[in-house]
């Protein structure tokens, strides 16, 4: 009986005092930050546009609107590819 009660306790030691794990989860790492988009956005909504490009994820452009709140855009609207083609030829 007072072997069991030992190995409790030294279990519940090292699980104390063991160092935690750093970072994020894996599952938290890989997760996109666009999970859907939006397709039919007018531009004058828009305060400010986000570009993400990340390995994992495909291109993400996050709008921020002039509410606040921020959207995913779909980056095959026809005025956002005109915008971000002028953006990158400049």
């Amino acid at each position: 009986m007072d072997v069991k009660l030992l190995a409790v306790v030294t279990a519940l030691m090292v699980m104390i005092y063991a160092s935690p794990i750093q970072g994020k989860p894996i599952s938290l790492v890989e997760r996109c930050f666009c999970r859907s988009t939006v397709n039919n956005l007018p531009r004058s909504y828009i305060r400010e546009l986000r570009l993400i490009h990340t390995p994992n994820c495909p291109f993400q452009v996050i709008a921020k609107l002039k509410t606040n709140k921020e959207v995913c855009l779909n980056p095959e609207i026809q005025w956002l590819k005109q915008y971000l083609k002028n953006a990158f030829n400049k």
